[in-house]
């Protein structure tokens, strides 16, 4: 009885029982299909090739200006062509800045708000002072103060100290992330006053007049509101000078023009 099982016949022009990629059914391959001939570039002058290597390389110069500019690079304003923006780490004197002071652990907060009201007078801003319970009112009493309207730096100031159960740091991890989540969502500058310490000597120490954290958020407070003031000149003077410059340039094509002697 013959078997079911019949061999599948070779197809035509290929030689049987060679595997797919043998050089015998490429040979066979390419004699039925033959590939194109790669299209041989015309030949060109040496000024046409350097026009074409000089249209490269400003290509390749404006994509990298334009965007590949580093994100750490744009944040911190570096300059790549010459200009910076003036006086974004001078305080701005004249802010108008909030302090909100949590009464818990009471001795230390108030040295915070000590030193932070010394640096903001010391730069000329006019501060005013408010108090909340606890370092977790302190989100809910910074958005409430920021979304007013009526200052342009809103401080925090707290302390946490390590106690014997887990609600530490429960509250750190909250109280932390509110205020930065705040701090990016509001156009107010909003430092991290806040203490987070093992034991009150260590508040004791970051509270103390040689090193306060009390005036080191005060004074990046400050310097958010600096460049916040220096991003909005600038912009105000591209927006001034860009209609001058495009009739210059107008100008300029119009006197290089063909048409005109």
């Amino acid at each position: 009885m013959e078997s079911a099982k019949t061999e599948a016949e070779p197809a035509a022009g290929l030689p049987a029982r060679e595997p797919w990629g043998s050089p015998t059914r490429r040979a066979s391959a390419e004699r039925r299909s033959p590939s194109p001939a790669w299209p041989v570039p015309a030949a060109r002058s040496a000024r046409a090739r350097g026009q074409a290597r000089l249209g490269a390389g400003r290509l390749r110069r404006s994509c990298a200006h334009r965007f590949f500019v580093h994100s750490w690079a744009r944040l911190r304003h570096v300059s790549t062509g010459g200009k910076t923006l003036p006086g974004i780490k001078s305080p701005h004197r004249g802010a108008r800045v909030a302090i909100v002071r949590a009464r818990w652990n009471d001795e230390i907060t108030r040295a915070l708000a000590q030193g932070a009201v010394t640096a903001a007078l010391a730069a000329g801003a006019e501060v005013e002072e408010f108090e909340v319970a606890g370092s977790f009112e302190l989100p809910p009493a910074v958005a409430m103060i920021a979304r007013s309207g009526r200052f342009e730096a809103v401080v925090p100031l707290g302390c946490l100290i390590r106690g014997e159960t887990a609600h530490f740091d429960v509250l750190a991890h909250a109280v932390a992330r509110s205020l930065a989540e705040l701090a990016a969502s509001l156009p107010v500058a909003i430092p991290f006053g806040v203490l987070t310490c093992e034991n009150i000597e260590q508040a004791r120490a970051r509270s103390s007049p040689d090193h306060n954290v009390g005036a080191e958020a005060m004074d990046a407070a400050l310097e958010l509101v600096a460049l916040r003031h220096a991003i909005a000149s600038n912009v105000a003077r591209a927006s001034r000078s860009a209609p001058t410059a495009r009739s210059r340039s107008t100008r300029t094509k119009r006197s290089r023009s063909p048409g005109r002697r």
